[in-house]
């Protein structure tokens, strides 16, 4: 089996793991370190890193924040078969969407919805 772990740069871990734990519902916890968190699945697979920009020796990408725009140009993907519960979370935890909940046609054919995280990534979300 493969998977993917992406891992991005933040300005404060404990603030996007308080948001990445509350949109995929789970129990709030610390951060495993100061400077770097892992947020998982209920089953233990990594969904997404979260790395303070510079912290625990950088790395090359990581080792301070580019002039980019908001987000590095990444675009988060995550599919949940919570859909609903989901949802009703993210418009607790953002003011606006980027696109409101709708058929991706051009993608997996199912509800979506895109949203920005405290760093200004796009998360989009999608139903199973």
């Amino acid at each position: 089996m493969k998977r993917s772990w992406p891992i991005i740069g933040v300005k404060d871990v404990a603030a996007s793991s308080r948001f990445y734990v509350s949109l995929f519902g789970q129990s709030q916890r610390p951060p495993n370190h100061d400077d770097f968190d892992m947020i998982s699945d209920d089953d233990g697979t990594v969904l997404l890193g979260l790395h303070e920009w510079g912290g625990h020796g950088g790395g090359p990408p990581l080792l301070r924040p580019g002039k980019e725009a908001p987000g590095n140009g990444a675009l988060l993907f995550f599919r949940v078969d919570d859909f609903d519960d989901t949802l009703a979370r993210a418009r607790s935890l953002v003011s606006r969407f980027e696109t409101e909940p709708a058929p991706f046609d051009d993608g997996p054919g199912t509800i979506g919805f895109t949203l920005r995280d405290p760093d200004g990534y796009f998360v989009t979300v999608n139903a199973i």
